[in-house]
């Protein structure tokens, strides 16, 4: 059972939590969809009928996390309306102010919640090695990228740790009691590692709808990339460290429980 496992730090992150505004509040771990952007930037994937886009599909996922401290910005957000645009320059055909001429629309305070120091622990795994090997290979040399990898906002830029390779006999199934610091999310549909099975139901965590895969509307009439896009949930449970009371898969290197997801 071949994986492959990242190891990632960035100075800041923020993973938006949809219908969020005024403040703008992030998980503590990315959800799925941001995991499987971050592959298709890496891998150079634009076009949902891409042959490495059907590998990404076929990935079972699992994200760990945990950062030093949370810290609030505040930001400019633009609004370029009309109505925005009076209520900053008094008229639609001003565009100067204190003497210079500014862009046109308004602007509002938006606050934002960031992650500083954050680490990243990604599990990946695929039925055939080959995959694997030919994702990890993209991964470590994106030279077909799409932008600067990054996770979360565009600034959000990454450094990995590691990138590995592993098979296997990395996992342990057993049940170890304790707080392992990190957030995790625990899907409903547990991959089974080594003959283990999982109970979801017995692990804590607030139970999140989360975006994973998506396709673009009407892709195939027009080929737009960037057309609307629709996203496919999964159910998991965002566990803040706290594994008690049941078995489940464990690096052994690391000592900590891995949840791939069946998405």
């Amino acid at each position: 059972m071949p994986l492959l496992r990242i190891q990632i730090y960035q100075p800041q992150a923020h993973y938006r939590i949809p219908f969020t505004y005024s403040r703008r509040h992030t998980y503590p771990i990315p959800p799925y969809s941001t995991i499987i952007g971050f592959l298709c930037n890496a891998c150079g994937v634009d076009d949902q009928n891409m042959p490495m886009y059907k590998s990404i599909k076929e990935l079972k996922i699992s994200i760990s996390g945990k950062f030093r401290l949370k810290i609030t910005e505040m930001i400019w957000f633009r609004n370029v309306s009309k109505e925005a645009h009076v209520g900053s320059y008094g008229s639609l055909n001003n565009r100067e102010k204190n003497g210079q001429i500014c862009h046109i629309g308004g602007q509002s305070p938006i606050k934002i919640d960031v992650l500083e120091d954050m680490e990243l622990l990604i599990y990946l795994y695929h039925v055939e090695e080959s995959k694997l090997i030919e994702l990890k290979q993209k991964i470590e040399n994106p030279s077909n990228r799409l932008q600067v990898l990054h996770i979360g906002r565009a600034e959000d830029w990454i450094v990995y740790k590691s990138i590995d390779l592993l098979d296997d006999s990395i996992f342990e199934y057993k049940r170890k009691d304790g707080n392992y610091h990190y957030f995790t999310w625990i899907p409903e549909k547990i991959l089974s590692v080594n003959g283990s099975t999982i109970n979801w139901d017995n692990f804590d965590g607030i139970t999140y709808i989360l975006t994973n895969h998506s396709y673009i509307e009407d892709y195939e009439e027009n080929r737009n990339h960037t057309g609307k896009r629709c996203y496919e949930k999964v159910k998991a449970k965002l566990n803040e460290g706290k594994i008690i009371n049941s078995k489940c898969v464990f690096d052994k290197d690391l000592d900590i429980p891995v949840f791939l997801g069946d998405l």
